[in-house]
């Protein structure tokens, strides 16, 4: 059982999985996004990870990937075009490498995994059961740099199929992570809920193009690649605004966030954490400055929980499904996720 340390906000916790019966309640709605922040253990000198709710890692594959060809990175205007391909040293180097170092790390860990097909689907979720520190698994089905990526979350039928081949194979909550590029995501985010999906997170980078103009061809080796940063922030705002109004599950709301008000926009819009990840390549401290920020916000305007915004900017008022009873955490120099509410695995 897992602990959020001394010096969060009570005001900031959240459980982002209350279908699931243990729960995942996590001391901050601030997260780290999955490809921007390593596997934990390439930041935790640089940031106060017990700050944070959790990290997302690198998402892990079957196999080991190389990734695309460079160049993988370009610059935009208000942010970046990506397609590095999902590199990383396979399940068996994770389990081998980078899995030892997650019991020391003073936050939790959701495992961001990705495969081709159910079976490999239902194997990769069910190798991280257990493992110490290790809180839930988020299910890229919306990677825009992989061949046959988007294949996942571009049907209903095809998102909600990957849904359940991961939790035939895991007994940790699920989190689906949704794409952009399959036009609405409404009846997407039903069928992922629908399926058992105890969170959605959205959205995953938008597709582009940058062309180098001398070279007169693709800037990137993979040619195409994800848009993300602030230019991208207004359609994730929208995309989550429209998700709440279709599901009852917590909605992790991603892209171009990089301040304070930022992250209020989604809570307000709907989601009830959010993941830093482009401005964590300016400023590593980004996501543990917001949690500060998300903080103060709580206290300036009087919150016993910051979920009390949740979804505010709606149409009608709801409330929101990973709102935590005030009876259900302790609310003192800890932070402790109960009994019933401790995340399967954990330090």
């Amino acid at each position: 059982m897992w602990k959020a340390l001394a010096g969060i906000a009570p005001a900031l916790t959240v459980n982002l999985a209350p279908s699931h019966r243990d729960g995942l309640v996590l001391r901050s709605p601030v997260l780290t996004a999955s490809g921007t922040f390593g596997f934990g253990d390439e930041y935790r000198d640089l940031v106060d990870l017990s700050r944070l709710g959790a990290i997302v890692t690198k998402t892990v594959t079957p196999e080991a990937r190389e990734g695309n060809p460079t160049p993988r990175t370009v610059e935009t205007p208000a942010g970046m075009l990506n397609s590095i391909g999902l590199p990383n040293p396979g399940v068996a180097g994770v389990l081998r490498e980078k899995a030892p170092i997650w019991p020391e790390l003073p936050c939790p860990v959701v495992v961001s995994v990705s495969a081709h097909d159910s079976t490999s689907w239902t194997a990769l979720a069910g190798a991280f059961d257990g493992l110490p520190n290790v809180c839930a698994i988020e299910a890229n089905l919306s990677c825009p740099n992989v061949a046959g990526g988007l294949d996942f979350s571009a049907t209903p039928e095809a998102a909600a199929a990957t849904v359940a081949a991961v939790l035939a194979g895991t007994e940790l909550p699920v989190i689906a992570k949704l794409s952009p590029n399959a036009g609405d995501i409404r009846p997407i985010a039903r069928a992922v809920e629908d399926a058992g999906a105890h969170a959605v997170s959205l959205i995953n980078t938008i597709v582009g193009l940058v062309v180098d103009v001398e070279r007169r061809r693709a800037f990137l080796g993979a040619g195409s690649g994800g848009v993300s940063g602030p230019a991208i922030r207004p359609v994730a705002l929208r995309f989550v605004y429209e998700a709440r109004q279709v599901v009852d599950v917590p909605i992790v709301g991603i892209g171009g966030i990089a301040s304070t008000e930022d992250a209020l926009q989604f809570l307000l819009a709907g989601a009830a954490a959010v993941q830093v990840g482009t401005a964590t390549f300016r400023d590593p401290r980004t996501a543990e400055t917001i949690t500060d920020g998300l903080a103060a916000y709580a206290r300036d305007h009087g919150l016993d929980l910051l979920q009390e915004i949740v979804g505010t900017a709606q149409p009608a008022t709801e409330a929101s499904a990973a709102e935590v009873d005030l009876e259900d955490v302790a609310v003192g120099e800890h932070v402790v996720a109960p009994d019933a509410l401790e995340p399967a695995g954990g330090a």
